[in-house]
């Protein structure tokens, strides 16, 4: 784990390379958390849904929800993680341009 804020309050980010000999245990916290796949191939495990997801997959969950995530096979997958403790969510603020097509 790298962490990549300093603040004390508010989300943390962490880079976390997860190697392949991950323990699954699900687990529980208070809090909020957004993945972003960056290389390799993520299994997640949240309540009762099972997800693989590639680099530039990102997933959104309450972290009171049972969850576990890993690599999928025998190679480390690399994630961005910010995690809100006091369950800040992430909020879009911009979003391409819609387009409305001329006939």
């Amino acid at each position: 784990m790298y962490p990549l804020t300093q603040q004390s309050g508010g989300p943390a980010v962490w880079k976390v390379v997860i190697p392949p000999e991950r323990e699954r245990r699900l687990r529980t916290h208070d809090g909020h958390e957004w993945l972003d796949v960056l290389s390799g191939e993520m299994r997640l495990i949240l309540g009762e849904h099972d997800i693989t997801m590639q680099p530039g997959e990102v997933a959104e969950f309450d972290t009171r929800l049972p969850h576990w995530f890993g690599p999928t096979g025998d190679q480390p997958v690399e994630v961005l993680s910010v995690h809100g403790s006091e369950g800040q969510r992430m909020h879009v603020r911009a979003a391409p341009r819609r387009t409305s097509a001329t006939v």
